[in-house]
């Protein structure tokens, strides 16, 4: 059964960043790393962009996992940051709940590592408590297709959106007039190719190109 089509809002949208944690970052292997950092790192991008809130979260940074990318820090410093003690599903974390309801946003931009356990408990559970969930799926990873496929089937047939960074930068935008520049930036700062078509178009528009 089809479902109405609900749409990214920036004014309604929060993003959380569940456990990208050095440690569980070598246990990606569905996607390439550097493709797979730079994509985490486009997401954290449009997220600032948008003005969006965000949410950092880890789990048992003591142990085996690590700490957390330190970029996504250095980015949000002082965005919440809930250093979990041990609960695997972040939405079992009572300060982390606290910390995404208090945004007052109704609609969830959710990445993580791994994608069948961090990404998708908090998701589901989310979705329980009457959320739209929207999973960036390229800021996302786990061990191989397999069990990728499979967390995104569970995820869906549950009602989250799969979406990419892209795909949801785009859909937030709602219009290039809104910001020619500013979009075209942060496409072209994590999308090479994408940097030739914002140089050509500043070639026709007499801009000067981006920095």
């Amino acid at each position: 059964m089809s479902k109405p089509y609900i749409r990214l809002n920036k004014d309604d949208a929060a993003v959380l960043l569940v456990d990208h944690q050095t440690g569980l970052l070598s246990l990606v292997r569905d996607i390439d790393p550097d493709k797979f950092k730079n994509n985490v790192l486009a997401l954290a991008d449009m997220a600032e962009y948008f003005k969006l809130p965000t949410i950092l979260t880890t789990s048992f940074e003591t142990g085996p996992n690590g700490p957390l990318v330190p970029e996504l820090k250095e980015k949000f410093p002082t965005a919440p940051y809930i250093a979990r003690p041990g609960n695997i599903n972040a939405w079992d974390n009572e300060d982390f709940v606290k910390a995404v309801k208090a945004t007052g946003k109704k609609q969830l931009i959710i990445a993580g590592v791994v994608t069948e356990v961090c990404v998708a408990f908090p998701t589901l559970s989310a979705l329980a408590e009457g959320f739209d969930v929207f999973v960036i799926t390229d800021a996302s990873g786990t061990f191989n297709e397999m069990t990728r496929n499979a967390a995104w089937q569970r995820m869906s047939q549950a009602g989250a959106q799969l979406m990419t960074w892209f795909g949801a930068a785009g859909e937030l935008h709602r219009d290039w007039r809104n910001d020619i520049e500013g979009l075209g930036t942060l496409f072209s700062n994590h999308i090479p190719d994408y940097r030739n078509l914002m140089t050509a178009y500043a070639k026709l528009t007499d801009n000067k190109p981006l920095a």
